[in-house]
């Protein structure tokens, strides 16, 4: 049987995925970015269909009572994060491999229904300081947000053992290097 390589990265919020997620698209021509569904407000930056596909809570609701995600989560009050099926079939179309950039939970989840050929890589940040550095320098936070991001990074931190790689990102260029070595030996394959 054919099985579709899938690749997620995940971490507690703050540790790093995103960036070493887009230095390993760089490297490897067959990833495609796998555009989560988020009812969250974007970011200035943010585009919608290439960050995130921004819809309501309402619509949210509605893609989960037909059952169109391969996982979601409220990750925090209100706010539902979620892996399309429908975007991981768009990018297998293309012949490429998603890449998950997605919080803990719904990185299990997807472990969980795609158990053959994926790979996970948990992204671990230094230390709860560190992390609560980083969070405070992307200026978004509120001291009640940001204190709700550091309890749940703690949390997330318990479930490192879920995934098969774990990857200190204390120096930006070896996490990136260390990650790039993993991904290639699954390419590979």
């Amino acid at each position: 049987m054919n099985y579709k390589k899938l690749v997620i990265l995940t971490a507690p919020s703050g540790a790093g995925k995103t960036s070493i997620t887009r230095y390993l698209m760089k490297v490897f021509p067959k990833l495609e970015f796998s555009v989560s569904a988020a009812t969250r407000k974007p970011r200035v930056d943010e585009k919608d269909g290439k960050d995130y596909y921004f819809i309501t809570p309402e619509e949210f609701q509605q893609k989960i009572r037909n059952k169109e995600f391969a996982e979601w989560e409220m990750v925090y009050e209100g706010k539902y994060y979620g892996t399309l099926k429908s975007e991981l079939e768009r990018i297998w179309g293309q012949n490429k491999i998603p890449v998950l950039d997605i919080d803990v939970q719904g990185a299990i989840h997807v472990k969980t229904q795609y158990p053959i050929n994926t790979l996970s890589m948990f992204i671990e940040p230094p230390s709860i300081n560190e992390l609560k550095k980083r969070l405070e320098s992307r200026g978004s936070e509120t001291a009640e947000s940001l204190q709700a991001r550091i309890n749940k990074s703690a949390y997330e931190l318990t479930f490192k053992k879920h995934f098969e790689n774990v990857i200190v990102n204390e120096n930006f260029d070896v996490a990136c290097g260390q990650a790039e070595a993993i991904l290639k030996r699954f390419l590979d394959n």
